[in-house]
């Protein structure tokens, strides 16, 4: 006995045991630890199969990752049937978790969409996700169509105005029930691209119309014709159906245009008459300018009448009898302008 005790004595003054000894208690102190913090998380993971250990969540308070999140979105997807062969298993949960993910709205996304049979894999759920869209989001649209109002409630205009080929012009409200294409969720066109091109859709069936009333006696002609140009190409969106929720008569554009086209025509034609008028006008001052100029050139003319007689009684190539002739025939030619202007006047005053 005395031997027993003398042989653990030097066994606790060796340093290696001490050593040994206080080293097995800061692991026992560590592991107690790490039960105490993950014991919950533990036992959910082992009753449910999740296949989680303890050194998982260790490695993922290392790692910076909520072991809380990772362990119940792995719970959640093995109660709902989805095991590893589906991809979400703990790895890869946390690269996404690591990438800035929602881990749980990726799984409740997946969950979902298997319920409703609609193919959505993990690798396309994460992806729709770090693109920032909300993927439980697209994959309730999916199962439940989602109704848009064209034009949007907060759009400048409560209507989609277009004219048909008469010029009246119709107001549109149309209604467009639409369902999330998760394959081209990510970089696909978003709502208001949707509303954009059912309103450009619109706007073309209504004017390739001859006349409103074709539009008011079928409106469901604009539902088909944009349906058949598939404008829901290259979007996050599929078309289901595209319902005209009212249509009302608007102003007669064509008439006031033409009314507006002839009065500018009319505006125009009364310039060219100004014009016209003007260049009549200066037309007649320029006349009357060169009758007054004639004139005065024909007085100036008589004025030389006398010098040359004068000139010539002194050169004595006229004489006197010469001279009375001259007077003579003057004086006849003086009376009959005077009958003639006498008789013009008589005849327009009878007439």
């Amino acid at each position: 006995m005395l031997v027993a005790q003398a042989n653990v004595g030097s066994l606790l003054t060796n340093p290696i045991i001490i050593v040994l000894l206080v080293g097995a208690l800061i692991v026992g102190l560590v592991f107690l630890a790490v039960l105490a913090r993950f014991f919950r998380l533990y036992l959910q993971s082992l009753a449910t199969g999740a296949g989680i250990g303890l050194l998982d969540m260790l490695g993922m308070t290392f790692r910076k990752i909520n072991p809380a999140v990772i362990v119940r979105s792995k719970i959640m997807a093995v109660q709902a049937g989805l095991g590893d062969e589906t991809g979400i298993t703990r790895a890869a949960l946390e690269a996404h978790y690591l990438a800035g993910g929602n881990v749980p709205l990726v799984v409740r996304a997946i969950i979902a969409a298997d319920k409703a049979k609609i193919n959505l894999s993990f690798k396309l759920a994460t992806a729709i996700d770090l693109a920032g869209r909300n993927v439980l989001e697209a994959v309730q649209t999916s199962v439940y169509p989602k109704v848009i109002d064209c034009p949007a409630p907060n759009a400048a205009r409560p209507s989609l105005d277009a004219i048909a080929k008469n010029g009246i012009q119709l107001k549109v409200k149309a209604r467009v029930t639409v369902r999330a294409n998760l394959e081209q969720l990510i970089g696909g066109a978003t709502e208001e691209t949707i509303i954009a091109r059912i309103g450009e859709g619109i706007v073309s069936a209504i004017g390739s119309a001859e006349t409103h009333y074709e539009v008011l006696e079928n409106p469901d002609r604009i539902s088909r014709t944009v349906l058949a140009r598939r404008l829901d190409s290259q979007s996050a969106f599929e078309i289901v159906s595209i319902d005209i929720a009212d249509v009302d008569v608007g102003e007669n554009i064509g008439a006031r245009l033409q009314a507006d086209q002839a009065e500018a025509d009319m505006r125009v034609a009364r310039a060219n008459a100004e014009g016209r008028r003007a260049m009549a006008a200066a037309r007649e001052q320029e006349m009357t300018a060169k009758i007054e100029e004639s004139r005065a050139k024909r007085i100036e003319a008589e004025a030389e009448v006398p010098k040359a007689i004068a000139d010539a009684f002194r050169s004595r190539k006229l004489g006197i009898l010469d001279y009375y002739k001259l007077r003579n025939v003057q004086a006849d030619t003086d009376m009959r302008t005077a009958i003639a202007s006498g008789s013009m006047s008589s005849n327009g005053k009878e007439g």
